[in-house]
Protein backbone atom coordinates (compact mmCIF):
# COMPACT_ATOMS: atom_id res chain seq x y z
CA UNK A 1 0.00 0.00 0.00
CA UNK A 2 1.33 3.44 -0.92
CA UNK A 3 2.12 5.66 2.05
CA UNK A 4 -0.08 8.79 2.05
CA UNK A 5 1.85 11.98 1.31
CA UNK A 6 0.67 13.52 4.58
CA UNK A 7 1.90 10.64 6.76
CA UNK A 8 5.12 11.37 8.60
CA UNK A 9 8.11 9.09 8.08
CA UNK A 10 10.02 10.10 11.21
CA UNK A 11 8.36 9.95 14.65
CA UNK A 12 7.53 13.21 16.38
CA UNK A 13 9.18 13.65 19.80
CA UNK A 14 7.07 16.49 21.19
CA UNK A 15 3.64 17.98 20.52
CA UNK A 16 3.24 21.68 21.27
CA UNK A 17 -0.24 23.13 21.69
CA UNK A 18 -1.51 26.65 21.89
CA UNK A 19 -4.21 26.94 24.57
CA UNK A 20 -6.93 29.50 23.89
CA UNK A 21 -8.91 28.64 20.77
CA UNK A 22 -6.92 25.43 20.27
CA UNK A 23 -7.23 23.23 23.35
CA UNK A 24 -10.26 25.15 24.55
CA UNK A 25 -12.98 26.83 22.52
CA UNK A 26 -12.76 30.04 24.57
CA UNK A 27 -10.32 32.95 24.62
CA UNK A 28 -9.55 33.28 28.31
CA UNK A 29 -9.12 37.05 28.48
CA UNK A 30 -12.35 37.54 26.51
CA UNK A 31 -14.16 35.26 28.95
CA UNK A 32 -12.89 37.35 31.87
CA UNK A 33 -13.89 40.51 30.02
CA UNK A 34 -17.47 39.27 29.65
CA UNK A 35 -17.67 38.64 33.37
CA UNK A 36 -16.48 42.17 34.06
CA UNK A 37 -18.58 43.96 31.44
CA UNK A 38 -15.82 45.06 29.04
CA UNK A 39 -16.15 42.37 26.40
CA UNK A 40 -16.62 44.54 23.32
CA UNK A 41 -13.33 46.41 23.42
CA UNK A 42 -11.32 43.47 24.80
CA UNK A 43 -12.63 41.07 22.15
CA UNK A 44 -11.64 43.54 19.43
CA UNK A 45 -8.12 43.79 20.87
CA UNK A 46 -7.85 40.00 21.06
CA UNK A 47 -9.03 39.61 17.46
CA UNK A 48 -6.45 42.14 16.29
CA UNK A 49 -3.66 40.35 18.16
CA UNK A 50 -4.65 36.94 16.81
CA UNK A 51 -5.32 37.82 13.18
CA UNK A 52 -3.66 41.11 12.25
CA UNK A 53 -1.06 42.63 14.56
CA UNK A 54 0.33 39.78 16.61
CA UNK A 55 0.71 40.08 20.37
CA UNK A 56 2.56 43.02 21.91
CA UNK A 57 2.98 44.39 25.46
CA UNK A 58 0.68 47.35 24.78
CA UNK A 59 -2.27 45.15 23.81
CA UNK A 60 -1.51 42.78 26.67
CA UNK A 61 -1.50 45.59 29.24
CA UNK A 62 -4.55 47.33 27.78
CA UNK A 63 -6.68 44.21 28.01
CA UNK A 64 -5.68 43.47 31.61
CA UNK A 65 -6.16 47.09 32.65
CA UNK A 66 -9.68 46.94 31.22
CA UNK A 67 -10.57 43.54 32.66
CA UNK A 68 -8.82 44.01 36.03
CA UNK A 69 -9.36 40.32 36.93
CA UNK A 70 -9.33 39.03 40.47
CA UNK A 71 -7.23 36.07 41.49
CA UNK A 72 -10.41 34.08 42.08
CA UNK A 73 -11.60 34.81 38.53
CA UNK A 74 -8.29 33.73 37.00
CA UNK A 75 -8.25 30.48 38.96
CA UNK A 76 -11.86 29.79 37.94
CA UNK A 77 -10.85 30.36 34.32
CA UNK A 78 -8.69 27.23 34.46
CA UNK A 79 -11.82 25.19 35.09
CA UNK A 80 -13.71 27.12 32.41
CA UNK A 81 -11.01 26.14 29.93
CA UNK A 82 -11.58 22.50 30.79
CA UNK A 83 -15.36 22.81 30.64
CA UNK A 84 -14.96 24.17 27.10
CA UNK A 85 -12.21 21.82 25.97
CA UNK A 86 -12.34 20.94 22.28
CA UNK A 87 -13.99 17.61 21.35
CA UNK A 88 -11.87 14.45 21.73
CA UNK A 89 -9.06 16.34 23.47
CA UNK A 90 -8.62 14.07 26.49
CA UNK A 91 -8.61 10.94 24.33
CA UNK A 92 -6.13 12.40 21.82
CA UNK A 93 -3.72 13.44 24.57
CA UNK A 94 -3.93 9.97 26.10
CA UNK A 95 -2.96 8.40 22.75
CA UNK A 96 -0.03 10.79 22.32
CA UNK A 97 1.23 10.15 25.83
CA UNK A 98 0.95 6.39 25.44
CA UNK A 99 3.12 6.68 22.34
CA UNK A 100 5.72 8.54 24.41
CA UNK A 101 5.17 12.01 22.99
CA UNK A 102 6.08 14.91 25.26
CA UNK A 103 3.13 17.31 25.49
CA UNK A 104 3.59 21.06 25.97
CA UNK A 105 1.29 24.06 26.19
CA UNK A 106 2.66 27.38 24.92
CA UNK A 107 0.19 30.15 25.66
CA UNK A 108 -0.04 33.91 25.98
CA UNK A 109 -2.78 33.18 28.50
CA UNK A 110 -2.46 33.72 32.23
CA UNK A 111 -0.27 31.12 33.89
CA UNK A 112 -2.47 30.24 36.91
CA UNK A 113 -5.43 29.43 34.65
CA UNK A 114 -3.39 27.54 32.07
CA UNK A 115 -1.67 25.55 34.84
CA UNK A 116 -5.01 24.42 36.27
CA UNK A 117 -6.26 23.46 32.81
CA UNK A 118 -3.06 21.54 32.09
CA UNK A 119 -3.36 19.71 35.40
CA UNK A 120 -6.86 18.56 34.51
CA UNK A 121 -5.43 17.30 31.21
CA UNK A 122 -2.60 15.57 33.12
CA UNK A 123 0.08 17.63 31.41
CA UNK A 124 3.03 18.27 33.78
CA UNK A 125 3.49 21.82 35.07
CA UNK A 126 7.09 21.95 33.83
CA UNK A 127 5.74 21.66 30.28
CA UNK A 128 3.63 24.83 30.56
CA UNK A 129 4.68 28.18 29.14
CA UNK A 130 2.28 31.04 29.92
CA UNK A 131 2.34 34.57 31.36
CA UNK A 132 2.66 34.98 35.15
CA UNK A 133 0.32 37.48 36.81
CA UNK A 134 0.58 39.22 40.19
CA UNK A 135 -2.16 39.91 42.76
CA UNK A 136 -2.12 41.71 46.07
CA UNK A 137 -3.02 40.17 49.44
CA UNK A 138 -6.72 40.72 48.72
CA UNK A 139 -6.46 38.92 45.37
CA UNK A 140 -6.73 42.08 43.28
CA UNK A 141 -4.79 42.44 40.02
CA UNK A 142 -1.42 44.19 40.27
CA UNK A 143 0.63 43.43 37.16
CA UNK A 144 1.78 40.80 34.69
CA UNK A 145 5.29 39.57 33.97
CA UNK A 146 6.49 42.16 31.49
CA UNK A 147 9.66 40.13 30.86
CA UNK A 148 7.68 37.16 29.55
CA UNK A 149 8.50 36.48 25.88
CA UNK A 150 4.87 35.50 25.37
CA UNK A 151 3.63 39.10 25.45
CA UNK A 152 5.55 39.66 22.21
CA UNK A 153 4.63 38.43 18.73
CA UNK A 154 7.87 36.42 18.44
CA UNK A 155 7.65 34.90 21.92
CA UNK A 156 6.38 31.48 20.88
CA UNK A 157 9.07 31.28 18.22
CA UNK A 158 11.71 31.89 20.88
CA UNK A 159 10.33 29.14 23.12
CA UNK A 160 10.12 26.66 20.25
CA UNK A 161 13.76 27.40 19.43
CA UNK A 162 14.69 26.46 23.00
CA UNK A 163 12.62 23.28 22.93
CA UNK A 164 14.34 22.18 19.72
CA UNK A 165 17.47 21.66 21.80
CA UNK A 166 15.62 18.88 23.65
CA UNK A 167 13.37 17.57 20.87
CA UNK A 168 14.56 16.97 17.31
CA UNK A 169 11.10 16.43 15.82
CA UNK A 170 8.29 18.73 16.90
CA UNK A 171 4.66 19.18 15.87
CA UNK A 172 2.90 22.44 16.72
CA UNK A 173 -0.86 23.04 16.76
CA UNK A 174 -2.23 26.57 17.00
CA UNK A 175 -4.82 29.00 15.73
CA UNK A 176 -3.27 32.47 15.50
CA UNK A 177 -0.50 34.66 14.12
CA UNK A 178 1.48 34.22 17.33
CA UNK A 179 1.60 30.48 16.61
CA UNK A 180 2.29 30.77 12.91
CA UNK A 181 5.56 32.61 13.57
CA UNK A 182 7.08 29.29 14.69
CA UNK A 183 5.86 27.25 11.71
CA UNK A 184 9.20 27.07 9.90
CA UNK A 185 10.97 25.79 13.02
CA UNK A 186 8.96 22.62 13.48
CA UNK A 187 8.64 19.34 11.63
CA UNK A 188 4.91 19.86 11.17
CA UNK A 189 2.74 22.88 11.86
CA UNK A 190 -1.02 22.31 12.01
CA UNK A 191 -3.47 25.18 12.04
CA UNK A 192 -6.63 24.66 14.08
CA UNK A 193 -9.78 26.56 13.17
CA UNK A 194 -12.42 24.48 14.88
CA UNK A 195 -13.09 27.17 17.51
CA UNK A 196 -12.14 30.36 15.63
CA UNK A 197 -11.75 30.07 11.87
CA UNK A 198 -9.28 32.64 10.56
CA UNK A 199 -9.03 32.74 6.80
CA UNK A 200 -5.62 34.42 6.70
CA UNK A 201 -4.18 31.74 9.01
CA UNK A 202 -5.74 28.90 7.01
CA UNK A 203 -4.26 30.30 3.81
CA UNK A 204 -0.75 30.03 5.25
CA UNK A 205 -1.05 26.47 6.61
CA UNK A 206 -0.31 23.33 4.63
CA UNK A 207 -2.47 21.46 7.13
CA UNK A 208 -5.50 23.17 8.64
CA UNK A 209 -8.26 21.62 10.76
CA UNK A 210 -11.66 23.24 10.35
CA UNK A 211 -13.67 20.60 12.26
CA UNK A 212 -14.37 21.13 15.95
CA UNK A 213 -12.72 17.82 16.92
CA UNK A 214 -8.99 17.80 17.55
CA UNK A 215 -8.83 14.16 16.37
CA UNK A 216 -7.48 15.05 12.88
CA UNK A 217 -4.09 15.74 14.41
CA UNK A 218 -3.58 11.99 14.99
CA UNK A 219 -3.16 11.08 11.31
CA UNK A 220 -0.96 14.17 10.90
CA UNK A 221 1.47 13.45 13.77
CA UNK A 222 1.77 9.64 13.76
CA UNK A 223 3.94 7.48 11.53
CA UNK A 224 2.77 4.25 9.89
CA UNK A 225 4.49 2.16 12.55
CA UNK A 226 2.79 4.16 15.31
CA UNK A 227 -0.55 3.79 13.55
CA UNK A 228 -0.04 0.01 13.65
CA UNK A 229 0.34 0.16 17.45
CA UNK A 230 -3.07 1.73 18.05
CA UNK A 231 -5.65 -0.12 20.11
CA UNK A 232 -9.13 -0.66 18.59
CA UNK A 233 -10.50 2.35 20.49
CA UNK A 234 -7.57 4.51 19.43
CA UNK A 235 -7.93 3.33 15.85
CA UNK A 236 -11.55 4.48 15.89
CA UNK A 237 -10.41 7.92 17.03
CA UNK A 238 -7.74 7.98 14.31
CA UNK A 239 -10.33 7.09 11.65
CA UNK A 240 -12.60 9.83 12.97
CA UNK A 241 -9.73 12.22 12.47
CA UNK A 242 -9.34 11.09 8.87
CA UNK A 243 -13.02 11.67 8.14
CA UNK A 244 -13.10 15.14 9.72
CA UNK A 245 -11.75 18.15 7.87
Amino acid sequence: MTTPTWQLQTPIDAILFDCDGTLSTIEGIDELARKNGVEDIVESLTAAAMSKLGMNPEIYQRRLDLVYPTQQQVLALGHDYFAHKVPDLVEVIEVLKRLNKSIYIISAGLYPAVRIFAGLLKIPSQNIFAVPIEFDAQGLYLDFDRASPLVYSTGKRNIVSELKIQHAEIAYIGDGLNDLVAADLVTRFIGYGGAFYRENIAAQCQYYISSSSISPILPLVLTKSEFEKLTPAELKLYQRGLSDE
